[in-house]
């Protein structure tokens, strides 16, 4: 049993505000400004400055994609291609890797301007089959090498464009599934762990996982599952799995499906070809629908009938339109309360269908680290939306609009911070779509156990609930805009014990037989 004392913000719905919380065996056993005279003899752990809150909710990630990138090559950070040469030429000599995958290439961060091809990377001193994906994780681009490894089958899927090695669309996400199904198992699994553990680092306890990047017989999914029942702290992972089967999902014993990749309607604004109504700035390019309207309507209706939670990737807003309408359809033919179906993104959409979304309950998860992102910044979205730029990511019209609304991070594709993501929501450079801190805080704990259903047992500070909470350096409630990137996570608790971190593999396997009754 533990007392804490001090600033405790429970995050609930008046966002009230404790001196004392108790903890006892992981459940918070009491708040109030009070103590009660039965807990006055245990030590007091005084907060000081400091401030106790929920454990943040990453409410959309590619945990495996984001684990492996995470503990092989991050390239987000070079200036020009020389960088990236010097950085694969050294990975290459260290590792002697089988195949190189990294992320974050882009053609707005390097001097060169330009997206690379497969003939510059063909001439860069390396011997290794080579995948980069672009920063915004919805292209790639492969050397030669790599190129021939692919299946003609798949070289022939729309976007896969062999001249230059860069490859879109379906041609994309299939030589994505390829690539990362070379992955070996014991490699992944460690890559997962430690994955792990450096969300913990940020404060975060939850993360709605997307998965279903190609493996055979989608081992990842079973090794995700593996992690939610052999994690030795009880770090919570909530699985989407990427797939338009729903009897696939129900099989595997799911509750969800969704993401992106299979369940990605359209693609980004850094490629061009997010699905809008309107076209891009100077051209007649209004991006790529990836499904037919029957297509996604038959999905939705038939996932959403068998009782699965639903969510789908829609970034234009056309996207979104298709989404919306299949929901609304399924909705009004199958009536079910509650289903908290979710879009996630929605980067685009207008006022009308946030509120349409509203009246049917639908969830938003979204990114706020798109808001304020050096890979696709401010003067590039003006350049190809125009004026359409001023609501782009528009959280305020979102909230306002009646729609229940969480944050996640799309890691690998931003970190995935959420004192980073809190910054931008409440500094939007539109200040009619910012959030409070308040809002911006509620929307990283509450709003994330909400939508998959966890509200009742996490996402806030309240008597009966776990203790899964961080200590955050300062009070976030009383720092100004302009602080809030100081804001630093100092400890997270899940049901009341301290994360640890560095489990290793045989631990991770020994817990599972041990431990059969864990929710993913």
């Amino acid at each position: 049993m533990k007392v804490y004392s001090g600033q405790i913000i429970s995050c609930n719905n008046k966002m009230d505000t404790y001196s004392y919380l108790v903890e006892n065996n992981g459940i918070i056993e009491f708040v109030g400004n009070d103590l009660p005279q039965k807990y006055s003899e245990l030590g007091v752990i005084n907060l000081g400055e400091r401030a106790l809150l929920p454990a943040f909710v990453d409410s959309h990630i590619h945990l495996s994609s984001y684990a492996l990138f995470a503990t092989t090559l991050d390239i987000r950070e070079i200036k020009d291609f020389k960088d990236l040469e010097s950085i694969l030429v050294a990975y290459e000599k260290q590792h002697k890797p089988k195949m190189m995958l990294a992320f974050g290439i882009s053609d707005r961060s390097v001097k060169e301007k330009i997206l690379i091809t497969k003939e510059i990377l063909d001439k860069m001193p390396i011997s290794t089959p080579v995948l980069l994906v672009k920063s915004d994780g919805h292209t790639c681009v492969v050397n030669t090498l790599m190129l021939d490894m692919i299946p003609e089958k798949i070289r022939k899927l729309r976007g896969f464009n062999s001249d230059t090695g860069q490859l879109f669309q379906e041609g994309f996400s299939k030589t994505i599934d390829f690539a990362t199904s070379k992955v070996s198992i014991p490699q992944l699994v460690k890559s997962m762990l430690a994955g792990i553990d450096k969300l913990a680092d940020y404060g975060i306890g939850t993360v709605h996982a997307v998965e279903g990047i190609g493996f055979f017989m989608d081992l990842d999914i079973t090794i995700v599952k593996l992690l939610a029942k052999g994690l030795m702290n009880p770090f919570n992972i909530r699985i989407f799995f990427q797939t338009t089967n729903a009897k696939k999902a129900k099989k595997k014993g799911l509750k969800r499906l969704g993401g992106c990749f299979a369940t990605a309607l359209d693609g980004s604004f850094g490629s061009k070809d997010a699905a809008i109504s309107l076209p891009y700035t100077g051209t007649d390019n209004t991006g790529i629908l990836f499904y037919k309207d029957q297509e996604v309507n038959d999905f939705i209706e038939e996932a959403h009938n068998m009782n699965l939670q639903v969510s789908v990737h829609a970034i234009g807003d056309l996207a979104f339109e298709q989404a919306l309408v299949a929901y609304e359809q399924a909705i009004k033919n199958y009536p079910r309360e509650d289903h908290r179906h979710t879009i996630i993104h929605a980067c685009l959409a207008n006022k009308e269908q946030l509120e349409r979304a509203g009246r049917i309950g639908l969830h938003l998860s979204v990114q706020p680290g798109f808001i304020d992102w050096d890979l696709e910044p401010y003067d590039y979205m003006e350049e190809i939306l125009g004026d359409r730029v001023e609501r782009l990511n528009g959280l305020k019209s979102m909230i306002n609009a009646g729609v229940t609304v969480s944050a996640g991070s799309d890691a690998p594709v931003t970190v995935p911070n959420p004192i980073e993501g809190i910054h931008n929501a409440c500094n939007h450079y539109n200040r009619e779509e910012a959030l409070s801190m308040e809002e911006a805080l509620r929307m990283y704990t509450y709003y994330g156990a909400y939508a998959t259903f966890d509200e009742d047992v996490r996402g806030t500070l309240e008597v009966g609930k776990y203790a899964d909470m961080i200590i955050l350096n300062k009070n976030p409630l009383l720092v100004s805009l302009d602080e809030i990137r100081e804001l630093k996570v100092e400890k997270l608790f899940l049901k009341g014990k301290d994360y640890k971190k560095n489990q290793t593999v045989w631990e991770l396997i020994l817990k599972n037989f041990k431990n059969r009754n864990v929710e993913f």
